[in-house]
């Protein structure tokens, strides 16, 4: 089978390059992404190789970088991302680039810092004029309202005498401003500390101000303080400066004040001037910046990346030759040698590089061919663990089981609809969605899932069609295949009737799917839903779980494990077939053979219960006698078959639990305690030889313990007789999601939709629209939404469970090759998040 079934062969190679083309070479790998380099050098500290000095340049541009990105986000200026990757910079376009971001940061922060100082310079002046402003009034105020009362507030009852005519008091003040939060507790210390001996005035500025160092916006206030004598001033100074409140000068003269104040009106114009100068040019600097830097960040990513790579690799002793090792496809090896010859033109050397491989006995890492359709398909199988090497992937037959058993839980049409809709809506607009990047995680996932969620609504639509089922009503597209044989005023009288199958049916089925009639029938409408569901849910379910065994026949032979083929498969597709299989048989039998329509032996009251068969089978129970003239059993020969099919099933877990172990140990003492090829319970899982071919491992395999052989299989063998029986249960969550998810939108409608469908005239008319919506939402948020993502919780551990423990063992590691698109993704995702 091909790479789609099987991850792709790979090999394990030598790859020698000379040091003047190893740069390009590599560059030209990274573009190709192909290539997993090794480490060469694991015990070497990472700042004690060859190139630690380039990555460290490539660090400082990139720091650069990002100041640049801050600041030309900050100004909100669009940054123009063409989408196009330009090539890694030859070596020495390095000390150009360094240059240009060395000048670029230089600049920027220079205009940064003159603009701050011009900023602090402007808030200075405008607190300056707030000031002389607000104390023009304070003055004016005093001149007129100066009496003995306030006197006597100020400075007390000496004050006042000393201040009597004939005695000339001068008092002194200082003026500033302060931050609005901060004055009733700069208002309590001062009348604390100064006893009550000075006089405060304040008035808040309107405006708020910008603070220069981090641009918020800050409201203040400006206040005025006056006091008596040298020491005050001195505690008042002291008080000020813990508040950090900012004192500014204010003449005592008005005229002293009024030219103050027109000469600081004058250089608040000039400053705006200048201010808006260094504006625009800021502007016009990071502008220049926007247009290239993606494609900045791209080269360095890119430089640095390639030394980080070259790091990986060894010298030859001649400190002329890079030496290094890698995993590539084996399909791609010629590409990966055009990607060396072209690496190697580039730096016009004449020495080709010489790619080699080697023989190897490790697991190669496990690398699964997608494209944007099975990518999401195979992350699913990923989440669980990454495939063994060369496994069987169970990724090409999930794109088809894993929509349609979330269909068999989702069945119907109106909700499946929806959900294609908005699949079909991600995939035409995938190249403009994708292009925005954004870095909100839910949309990401649904997005990355786009095909599934398309296909998972296509199979909801079909199912929903066979369960006749759209927004909890049916579809009469045939006309019902019942009809009523009671006459007009029996059917008016009586609020319920019951249909007989001999008169009232007319014997062929319905073309497609459920017959209408039975959305109508109030009785026995979910036992007849419960009943087919839940027949349906077992016989998907053994199904798809032969299906997992019938995969891990496809390992063994791969893999060349005779013992695993003859003990293991064969003995639990027997016990599979033979118990459950068998179940399933019986559904059909019932159904082709039992009919209400039909005469006794093989009417609907002679149809035995499935259940109780298949108990009475394992106990090896008699069977209840049956109602009068029916059968006991189903076929001729059926008790007989059935006690041989569950001796012969018994006798398959000895089988599966003794018979592997004891020909590794009988091997064993044939090859001198020797492990043979494919006999360990490791060796199933892939051993590599030859840098890529398929075998056993042969005499490399560790050799395991008698007893831990033992004991695995054990484990093994009751994992897999209890978990046929739990995995055949677990299938009835098929059953039990469908009922519930049918049973939701029945109650949305009667409780919901039902109400406004039943207003009358133009009130009627609103109330629908309002009710309508008030549905639509609940439609799409619970059951679609809601429903959805239990549906395909329950999906995926149907596959990852009961699925794929039947031969996925699912314990390699993945192929991550050496890939500029990988690493430009993964740092602007970084830097997004950032």
């Amino acid at each position: 089978m091909g790479s789609l079934f099987r991850s792709e062969e790979m090999a394990l190679c030598q790859l020698f390059l000379q040091s003047e083309a190893a740069y390009a070479c590599v560059s030209e790998l990274g573009e190709l992404g192909l290539v997993q380099f090794r480490d060469l050098n694991p015990d070497v500290n990472a700042f004690q190789r060859k190139f630690v000095n380039e990555v460290r340049r490539c660090d400082e541009m990139e720091r650069k970088l990002r100041y640049l990105e801050k600041e030309i986000k900050k100004d909100g200026i669009p940054m123009l991302d063409t989408g196009e990757s330009p090539e890694a910079p030859q070596p020495r376009e390095m000390i150009d680039l360094e240059a240009t971001f060395e000048k670029l940061e230089n600049e920027l922060r220079e205009v940064n810092q003159n603009a701050e100082a011009l900023k602090r310079n402007f808030l200075e002046l405008t607190e300056l004029k707030h000031i002389l402003r607000k104390t023009q009034v304070f003055f004016d105020e005093m001149a007129d309202n100066q009496n003995e009362d306030e006197q006597a507030q100020l400075l007390g009852e000496e004050g006042v005498r000393a201040s009597q005519p004939g005695q000339n008091l001068k008092l002194g003040f200082v003026a500033g401003v302060i931050l609005r939060e901060r004055l009733p507790a700069f208002e309590r210390m001062l009348w604390r500390a100064c006893r009550g001996n000075v006089f405060l005035r304040q008035a808040m500025i309107e405006t708020p101000l910008e603070d220069p160092t981090n641009g918020d916006q800050v409201h203040k206030s400006v206040f005025i303080i006056f006091f008596q004598g040298d020491q005050l001033k001195t505690r008042v100074k002291k008080i000020c400066e813990g508040f950090r409140a900012t004192l500014y000068p204010c003449p005592e003269a008005p005229a002293d004040r009024r030219e103050m104040a027109m000469g600081v009106m004058t250089r608040i114009e000039d400053l705006n001037t200048v201010l808006g100068q260094t504006q625009d040019h800021r502007h016009r600097v990071l502008v220049a910046a926007a247009k290239n830097l993606k494609n900045w960040f791209v080269k360095v990513r890119k430089i640095k990346a390639i030394y980080h790579t070259l790091n990986l690799f060894n010298l030859d002793v001649t400190q002329k030759c890079l030496i290094a090792e890698c995993w590539v496809p084996l399909l791609d090896i010629e590409t990966i040698q055009l990607a060396l010859r072209r690496g190697t033109e580039r730096s016009g050397s004449s020495v080709p590089p010489i790619l080699n491989r080697m023989q190897t006995f490790e697991n190669p890492p496990t690398y699964n061919r997608t494209n944007k359709f099975t990518k999401a398909f195979q992350a699913l199988i990923d989440a669980y663990g990454v495939a063994s090497y060369r496994e069987m992937n169970p990724a090409p037959y999930t794109i088809i089981t894993f929509p349609f058993l979330f269909a068999v839980m989702f069945g119907d049409l109106g909700h499946g609809a929806i959900m294609a809709l908005f699949g079909l809506w991600m995939i035409r607009k995938e190249k403009g969605l994708a292009a925005q990047k954004t870095d909100n995680e839910i949309w990401n996932i649904f997005f990355g899932g786009r095909y599934i969620i398309f296909l998972m609504g296509v199979f909801s639509m079909y199912t929903g069609l066979i369960y006749n089922d759209i927004f909890s009503k049916s579809l009469n597209v045939f006309g019902s295949h019942w009809h009523m044989s009671y006459n007009k005023s029996t059917v008016m009288e009586n609020k319920f009737l019951q249909l007989n199958p001999k008169v009232d049916y007319e014997g062929s089925p319905y073309p497609f799917g459920m017959d209408p009639i039975w959305q109508v029938a109030n009785a026995n409408k979910i036992i007849f839903h419960n009943a087919y569901k839940m027949k349906i849910s077992i016989i998907l379910g053994v199904i798809h779980m032969i299906f997992g065994v019938i995969m891990s026949w496809h390992n063994h032979t791969y893999f060349r494990n005779r013992i695993s083929m003859l003990y293991e498969f064969i003995p639990q597709l027997v016990f599979l077939l033979l118990l459950f299989f068998y179940m399933v048989l019986l559904m059909f039998i019932k159904w082709i053979k039992f009919a209400a329509t039909n005469a006794k032996p093989y009417s609907e009251a002679c149809a035995p219960s499935i259940l109780i068969t298949f108990i009475d089978m394992v106990l090896f129970n008699k069977p209840k006698p049956p109602p009068q003239d029916c059968e006991v059993y189903m076929f001729w020969g059926q008790h007989f078959i059935q006690v041989l099919f569950v001796l012969v099933a018994v006798g398959c877990i000895p089988v599966m639990l003794l018979a592997k172990p004891l020909l590794i140990m009988q091997a064993r003492k044939q090859a001198n305690v020797q492990p043979i090829a494919g006999a360990t319970s490791d060796a199933e899982t892939g051993g590599v030889s030859n840098g890529g071919s398929h075998g056993g491992g042969g005499g490399h395999e560790e050799e395991e313990e008698l007893s831990e052989i033992f004991i695995h299989q054990s484990i093994h063998t009751i994992e897999y007789v209890l978990g046929s029986v739990s995995h055949t249960a677990s299938y009835l969550r098929l059953w039990a999601l469908s009922l519930a998810h049918a049973q939701l939108a029945e109650v949305l409608w009667t409780m919901v939709l039902s109400i406004g469908l039943k207003q009358e005239g133009w009130v009627g008319g609103i109330v629908l629209t309002c009710v309508f919506a008030f549905w639509a939402i609940l439609t799409v948020g619970i059951l679609v939404l809601m429903e959805g993502l239990s549906a395909f919780l329950h999906t995926l551990r149907l596959h990852w469970v009961e699925f794929q423990s039947k031969f996925y063992k699912g314990q390699g590691y993945a192929f991550q090759p050496f890939s500029f698109d990988a690493i430009i993704e993964n740092g602007a995702a970084g830097a997004d998040a950032e």
